[in-house]
């Protein structure tokens, strides 16, 4: 072979080594237990990553609201703390924080008396949603006895119908079945609310607190019970 000719093969041969060195068989994908996001998963919206991150912003109340598509069935799982208190999914179910509610609207919002009961999707709304979010969470139990929850409460600046803010909340421990509902959480909420209103915690410190775990979010703003 001519020495041009084999120099010219040798050129090709090293260019077609480096594009093959330089391709990666691994992918990025948008979720890493592959499909497609799942509603309300941080594939779509940022995370919620801890008591200190940022949270998804819902898009606020409506004057009608429409049922909510769930993440598929089973794709959800409960946590529970030391104490069994059960905690949703932070893919599922993140958070979604009202836009309409800022430290500047405080007195004409959550700090205003009735302001929840304005905005509350009703309860035509609500319950189809918690009957297919049960099956997100692969909760079986009597609906009645769980909490169609929102993780980050209406008092406390949570949107009223993002998916990403509503769960289907099992009963906390030595609840009796079915005597409907027991979530100590509320009292949680109420006392932090009182709290923002009060100007003794921030809103947006209080929202991140009860997003990653409300059992110690009083702790993580320095309150006394």
């Amino acid at each position: 072979m001519p020495i041009s000719a084999r120099r010219a093969a040798l050129t090709a041969l090293a260019v077609l080594a480096t594009a093959l060195t330089g391709c990666s068989p691994a992918q990025s994908h948008p979720d890493a237990k592959g499909g497609s996001p799942r509603p309300g998963s941080p594939a779509s919206s940022a995370p919620s990553s801890g008591p200190t991150g940022s949270i998804p912003m819902g898009p606020g109340p409506r004057s009608a609201y429409t049922v909510q598509r769930q993440p598929t069935p089973g794709s959800c799982h409960v946590r529970h703390t030391a104490d069994k208190q059960p905690l949703p999914d932070p893919a599922c179910t993140p958070g979604a924080t009202n836009p309409r509610v800022t430290a500047a609207t405080l007195k004409s919002t959550i700090c205003r008396s009735g302001y929840t009961k304005d905005i509350r999707p009703p309860v035509s709304i609500t319950g189809r949603e918690k009957k297919a979010n049960a099956a997100s969470y692969g909760y079986t139990g009597p609906l009645r006895d769980a909490e169609y929850d929102h993780l980050i409460s209406l008092q406390l600046g949570g949107d009223p119908n993002d998916p990403r803010n509503l769960w289907v909340e099992p009963p906390s421990p030595g609840h009796r079945p079915g005597a409907g509902p027991n979530n100590p959480k509320d009292v949680v909420e109420n006392r932090l609310k009182a709290a923002i209103c009060s100007g003794r915690a921030e809103l947006t410190k209080a929202q991140q607190a009860i997003a990653h775990d409300w059992t110690t979010a009083e702790a993580v703003l320095g309150l006394t019970k």
